[in-house]
């Protein structure tokens, strides 16, 4: 469910017209629904009780400052993978016994950042890091708090490029090893093992690889709960897909996912970390752009938009899906025109949809895409020398500009030309 109805006429997110946001920000816009990101959060709190728990939110999904900010408030704790967006975290407001630190690649840097700014925990991916870390907390006078990330080998049964969980992936170490690399960690002087962390993968739309992968780990808490470990926390990571049509098939509901946690390690008396993104953030918002021309092709009609792959890369990166409808409610009775939707970047692959159904639409319409709040605006570029969209958050009948588009004079700015030319 999400906050993206049409009202008289208009699609609003809440109760402000799409419209009216255009007239004031001008397209290509971002705009999140502050409702949505509440229900959602407290979908997976109400999911998980009353089993101790902890719902942080993967940052990297979408990083806005005033978005982890609102959900800071609420209580979420934050899942960060680079100092930045420790940083950014920080900067919203929430503390550091609420951020765990994930990522395959953390720098000695980013270390001694959150170990002196607050941290829940790190989840370590490898033994070079485990060892890595425990050097920066000894320099520090500290122990790192560490969760051993797992690799369970479990098919994700996911796109390829956002699965995290078999054997061939980079991620985490292989399940076989696990006691070895804990009996280590466990022998090293700056580290404090509290649990175990295991993520298999983005936009899974069945339970079972969940099931299977917690089932190891079950296995697991009980083998290094034997072997002397006091196994306290279990990070299971995130994933959980949303629908990006109105007519497949749903994903599996946050209650479901949670009935699931509660059978299979409810027992264990662990404290139970989650770290959902797209859930929460992704048909939380919406990318809004005006079509440019209508252009007859040789066989095919474009619809040329405002916003490219620049904007909104999922289509061109992942194959990916996103309902297009326009922000004028179309007739019931309005035919459909198959058009190939696309941007205006000079790359063949700036095309969100090919041979895709929509209502009349002419120069000067604004479309939007449905369901783009999670790794749209975080993985835009200035590529083209596209200045980045402004993403915009609604509550109620008021809205926020929560990032500005920039200037063409702020983004020359940044470029320096040394002396010598």
């Amino acid at each position: 469910m999400d906050h993206f109805l049409y009202r008289d006429g208009l699609l609003h997110a809440e109760d402000v017209a799409i419209t009216d946001i255009a007239a004031t920000v001008g397209t290509p816009f971002y705009c999140y629904s502050a409702a949505t990101l509440t229900r959602h959060y407290h979908l997976f709190t109400e999911a998980l009780a009353p089993l101790p728990h902890l719902v942080c939110f993967a940052i990297k999904s979408l990083s806005n400052v005033a978005v982890l900010k609102l959900l800071g408030d609420l209580g979420a704790g934050m899942d960060v993978v680079s100092g930045g967006e420790y940083l950014r975290a920080r900067a919203a407001g929430v503390p550091g016994e609420r951020i765990v630190f994930s990522g395959v690649g953390k720098t000695r840097d980013e270390m001694r950042l959150a170990l002196t700014g607050g941290i829940r925990q790190f989840n370590v991916e490898s033994e070079p890091e485990l060892r890595a870390l425990s050097e920066v907390a000894v320099s520090l006078g500290v122990r790192a708090p560490i969760a051993l990330r797992v690799n369970p080998d479990v098919d994700a049964k996911t796109h390829e490029k956002i699965a995290t969980g078999k054997s061939e992936n980079k991620f985490g170490v292989p399940i076989a090893k696990a006691r070895e690399v804990y009996a280590e960690a466990a022998s090293l002087p700056g580290i404090d093992v509290v649990g175990i962390d295991v993520h298999i993968g983005s936009q899974l739309t069945e339970l079972a690889p969940f099931e299977a992968a917690f089932t190891k780990v079950r296995d697991l808490t009980q083998a290094l709960r034997a072997d002397g470990h006091n196994i306290r926390r279990l990070d299971l990571g995130g994933g959980l897909g949303i629908p990006y049509t109105r007519s497949n098939e749903a994903p599996p509901l946050p209650t479901e996912y949670g009935a699931m946690i509660h059978r299979v390690l409810g027992d264990l008396g662990c404290e139970i970390e989650i770290e959902p993104g797209r859930l929460i953030s992704g048909n939380a918002g919406i990318l809004v752009s005006q079509v440019i021309y209508v252009k007859n092709g040789e066989g095919r009609d474009f619809l040329i938009l405002d916003a490219a792959m620049n904007d909104l890369v999922r289509p061109s990166m992942y194959g990916a899906h996103h309902d297009i409808i326009p922000v004028v409610e179309p007739a019931a009775a309005s035919p459909a025109q198959a058009f190939d939707v696309v941007g205006p970047v000079c790359e063949t692959g700036d095309t969100f949809a090919k041979a895709r159904a929509l209502p009349h639409l002419a120069e000067g319409d604004l479309v939007a895409f449905r369901s783009a709040g999670a790794y749209g605006a975080v993985m835009a570029s200035e590529y083209n020398t596209r200045p980045l969209v402004p993403e915009v958050l609604v509550k109620g009948d008021h809205f926020a500009v929560i990032r500005a588009r920039p200037t063409f004079d702020e983004i020359l700015s940044r470029d320096t030309i040394p002396e010598w030319l």
